[in-house]
């Protein structure tokens, strides 16, 4: 869901009053708020003066303004600040949140909708690293459309797209800029209007650098419970003596609660805060926690630093592992409850909220963390989407897979959605889920015989009675990344269990896999193989199957995010398979520039760990695995693709599909599956070791 603020020149700034004694206008408490921000703000006279251009109207002006750098460097309060000069500009703002926008570009599209109709406005996206996703559909089919005299400003953590800069058009209207720490003039101007003490600036300089979140958690932490002799660096080590000199001793047992409630929620409501701790004054806990320094507030409650809650995270969990599991259990109670009990709307991200808790472990048949390239949405299907369902359904499972498509988008077509990738907008996947009810229609079982070998399971282990019904997963149908885990399959399965948490009379629930022996490997203690491999075509389908009435839905939730999901291994290095996959896709984009690459995290695995010359000796080992694919027939075409987008210097993934003669869509498609078998060679040789 997206959620924004659209605030006009004197919306956001309140109603003003008049001082009877004076006779003269008494600034709103929002007009203040600005007015001190701007008085308190330092540095970034570029990006300031380059948007004060464009305020003003001047033609030579950037109409986009994409500002970048890491977590902490202060992107959030320059967009603050550059919202508050467009606001006394009388300009129309429209303010997005990254971390809380949909998957899907048309809820995005909803909430903007005034940057597209009303000449003037000023969109900004902060977070932008957490909608990434978004960011061709930006540049080729929202920003084009905007009205005029508009602008927008994107700021996240990630550098822009290459097509942004390699386009002349949008070069000659985009301002891009890193931002980069404060200069020590600037740090020491921070500490000063901070009121800090002349003879703790120096020690807290030292520690800080000019790292604008380090610099103004030290400021507020003040000289209580701090000693800044260490030299300081960017570190988990630091975060935490800083978030320990601020929060200080911790003033209850019910303030260390709330703070592991913030530190594991997605997002924290005051309402959620009370359901978690019942017992406690939950409106005096919430003041507290909107109060500290790293907390932001958001539409839908607090959110903490991304760097403070994973070094909060790791302090609270090392001080009370077992306080801290049972907050976690509430938090996973609460949620189920709310799967339960909550409305459709509700339902579709409270799935989300749920596998965000323990989004640092792995499972078979849940990985749980995606790139932004695999992001998709999913929307109900349409009459014009039928070609492309069938055409998808036959590419996978043939033309007798298609005649039941076609059967069950007459009977249920409101159980069919489709899955879109949101960088490029196409349509790349479908599901369709049905809902039968008890005794079955003959007709169903004469025509599916997946539907028959279903009903013919229950009726010899567990028969379904009149009035109740079953539900199943019939097609799962992503022909890239057909039969294994992907996001279709995870956003697929997240909104068949808010379903199975709220149905009434519901007996079964079946999922449908082709490759059924790799997936009963998956599912093994999470759905029961009913052993039933009815044939459609040419292929052969494994039934998996929950009985709902022996075992209720928030129990098995329970169990599939407690006992069956581990965490993933560990190499020698400390890197999990999860960390090093990222590691080798992030190290290929820099494996032509020695200097970049000799910074890349897969410096730091086993496998480099012998090498005499480790930055050449990695890329050349890198270089030996992509060609090693070509000896598998299935992996020509991965390594053609590896080879084209990484070692051939073409600038973009476009141009290595055209070097190879490939539609865009296909290309990815093997680039996808090159990366997959690529991480997995040398994920193998990092647990061997030296070779």
């Amino acid at each position: 869901m997206v959620t924004g603020a659209l605030n006009g020149a004197s919306g956001h700034a309140g109603i003003r009053r008049r001082d009877a004694g004076r006779g003269g206008a008494v600034a709103s408490v929002g007009e203040r708020l600005s007015r001190a921000r701007e008085r308190s703000f330092i540095g970034r006279e570029e990006q300031l003066g380059c948007f004060g251009q464009a305020l003003a109207g001047d033609p030579q002006a950037p109409f986009a303004f994409y500002v970048y750098g890491p977590g902490g460097i202060g992107k959030s309060t320059l967009v603050r600040c550059l919202a508050d000069r467009a606001r006394a500009a009388g300009r129309l703002l429209v303010e997005l949140d990254g971390r809380f926008v949909s998957r899907d570009p048309a809820e995005f599209e909803r909430a903007a909708g005034p940057f597209l109709d009303v000449p003037g406005t000023v969109l900004f996206v902060d977070s932008f690293e957490h909608c990434q996703w978004l960011e061709s559909w930006l540049r080729q089919r929202f920003l084009p459309r905007a009205a005029d005299d508009t602008l927008v400003v994107l700021a996240g953590r990630l550098a822009p797209q290459p097509q942004w800069t390699s386009d002349p058009a949008w070069a000659e209207i985009l301002h891009v800029s890193e931002i980069g720490p404060f200069s020590e003039e600037q740090a020491r101007r921070l500490l000063e209007a901070a009121r800090i003490r002349p003879e703790l600036r120096e020690r807290m300089l030292q520690f800080a650098g000019g790292n604008p979140l380090a610099l103004s958690l030290a400021a507020a932490a003040g000289s209580a419970g701090w000693g800044g002799e260490e030299t300081w660096s960017p570190s988990a080590d630091v975060l935490r003596t800083l978030l320990a000199g601020l929060i200080g001793e911790v003033p209850t047992a019910a303030h260390r609660r709330a703070l592991e409630v913030v530190a594991q929620a997605h997002v924290t409501s005051e309402e959620l805060l009370g359901a978690v701790l019942p017992e406690e004054d939950t409106h005096l806990l919430f003041g507290w926690l909107r109060e500290l320094p790293f907390m932001e507030s958001t539409a839908r409650g607090l959110y903490p630093h991304d760097a403070a809650r994973e070094t909060l995270a790791a302090d609270l969990r090392w001080r009370a592992p077992h306080a801290f599991t049972a907050v976690r259990r509430r938090l996973a109670e609460e949620y189920l409850r709310l799967l339960r009990e909550g409305t459709e709307e509700r339902a579709s991200f409270i799935s989300d909220e749920l596998f965000y808790l323990f989004r640092e472990l792995g499972s078979r048949a849940r990985r749980g963390r995606w790139t932004p390239e695999e992001e998709v949405h999913e929307r109900p299907l349409q009459p014009d989407d039928i070609e492309v369902v069938l055409r998808m359904a036959e590419e996978t499972e043939g033309p007798a897979s298609v005649d039941l498509v076609r059967y069950w988008l007459e009977r249920q077509p409101q159980g069919f959605g489709v899955f879109r990738s949101v960088s490029t907008g196409e349509t790349v996947a479908f599901t369709g889920r049905l809902v039968l009810p008890a005794p079955p229609d003959p007709q169903d079982l004469a025509t599916d015989p997946v539907v028959a070998a279903a009903w013919e399971y229950t009726a010899a282990t567990a028969p379904v009675s009149p009035g109740e019904h079953i539900a199943m997963t019939r097609f799962s149908i992503y022909p890239d990344r057909y039969q294994v885990p992907s996001r279709v399959i995870d956003l697929s399965n997240s909104r068949a269990q808010g379903e199975a948490a709220r149905a009434r009379s519901r007996a079964h629930g079946f999922v449908i896999y082709q490759d059924a022996d790799a997936w009963a490997e998956r599912l093994k203690g999470v759905m029961h193989d009913t052993g039933a491999r009815p044939r459609v075509g040419q292929h052969s389908y494994g039934l998996f199957c929950n009985d709902w009435r022996q075992v209720p839905v928030e129990a098995w939730m329970r169990h599939l995010i407690t006992a069956t999901a581990v965490p993933a291994p560990s190499g020698p290095s400390g890197f999990s398979r999860t960390a090093f996959d990222q590691a080798v896709r992030e190290a290929l984009p820099h494996w032509r520039d020695a200097g970049a690459f000799a910074v890349c995290a897969l410096m730091r695995s086993r496998l480099a760990a012998d090498f005499a010359d480790p930055v050449e000796e990695l890329r050349a080992l890198l270089r030996r695995a992509v060609d090693d694919l070509a000896s598998d027939p299935r992996g020509v075409r991965a390594r053609e693709a590896l080879a084209a987008g990484y070692f051939s210097g073409a600038p973009t993934q476009e141009a290595a599909a055209r070097r190879l003669g490939l539609p865009y869509g296909t290309y990815r498609r093997h680039l996808r599956q090159g990366l997959d078998l690529l991480c997995g060679a040398l994920w193998e040789r990092e647990l061997q070791g030296p070779f």
